[in-house]
């Protein structure tokens, strides 16, 4: 393998679809007939695809040791010794210094929120990630401060309901995702209580039954926030348009279908490899923000 490959894998390119997020000021504020906030759109999504990357090769040279023994994670470059561990560390360090000089181009704010992501990231890394449910509200965490640098770092302003019904779809994410790892360690048992690994100690503090009523909560909370964002007097005043709301079912179809993914034992591990492999959900987001572009046209 080459060292550009090598470096590519590293990046794990296919996880940056998740900084798509930074985008959605851009689509619910008017901001994609704006070719000087395209353009700042574009720059800070570079600058959190940079960031991010910096960030997984980061976890990649501190979970080495368990990657090894994970039958999928030890094909990794550093698990599996293509790359030193310090050769991995700098190479982190010019991947999250060239997002945040990125993110600076854009404004003092966009980058102080790159900067937040980066420290969120090192705690999250450092142990944090071992805190049950404190994890996955991390995760969220993350994903709120791309929502955020895409709404108040382009000078957006965010809405409310839309910032709830982002998390509220995040915490879902996050609790499928493990969700779908405890039921890969063990299938069998799906009521109880999985066996955590070397990988994933914090499974060890999670059951099926548990994680169900989380996703459910969740779940629910997003699809409300968003049907509300869509009717809200707010919303309606800005867009100039009440027919927001007639996008509502493809959302729901949406949530359905990533439902029937992770419960009929195929998916749920990787939120962005599902998202890519599944036509289903391909399909109905491309429906969805075509309908949303054209009744915000």
């Amino acid at each position: 393998m080459t060292r550009f490959a090598t470096a590519l894998q590293l990046m794990r390119p296919r996880q940056w679809v998740k900084n798509g997020f930074v985008l959605v000021g851009l689509i619910f504020g008017h901001g994609f007939s704006d070719p000087a906030l395209l353009t700042k759109a574009g720059v800070l999504l570079v600058a959190f695809c940079m960031v991010s990357s910096g960030v997984y090769v980061l976890n990649d040279v501190l979970d080495r040791q368990a990657d090894r023994a994970h039958p999928t994670k030890r094909q990794r470059p550093v698990a599996r010794g293509a790359v030193t561990p310090r050769a991995a560390l700098t190479f982190a360090l010019l991947l999250a210094a060239a997002g945040l000089a990125l993110a600076s181009l854009v404004s003092p704010v966009a980058l102080g929120l790159a900067a937040c992501y980066v420290v969120l990231n090192l705690g999250y890394s450092a142990g944090l990630k071992h805190v049950a449910i404190l994890d996955v509200f991390l995760i969220a965490a993350g994903f709120m401060l791309r929502i955020l640098a895409g709404t108040l770092g382009l000078d957006i302003a965010p809405s409310h309901w839309l910032l709830l019904c982002g998390f509220m779809v995040t915490v879902f994410l996050g609790f499928a995702k493990r969700r779908a790892e405890l039921f890969a360690l063990s299938p069998a048992e799906h009521g109880g209580r999985g066996r955590g690994t070397a990988q994933r100690p914090v499974l060890d503090h999670y059951s099926t039954r548990l994680l169900d009523q989380f996703i459910a909560v969740s779940a629910a909370g997003a699809m409300v926030a968003y049907a509300l964002y869509t009717v809200d007097a707010k919303t309606v005043a800005i867009h100039g348009t009440d027919r927001l709301v007639y996008t509502v079912p493809l959302v729901l179809y949406g949530l359905f279908r990533y439902l029937h993914v992770l419960y009929r034992g195929r998916g749920g591990v990787d939120p962005a490899a599902e998202l890519l492999a599944d036509g289903h959900l391909l399909v109905v987001i491309a429906l969805w923000l075509s309908a949303v572009l054209w009744l915000l046209a």
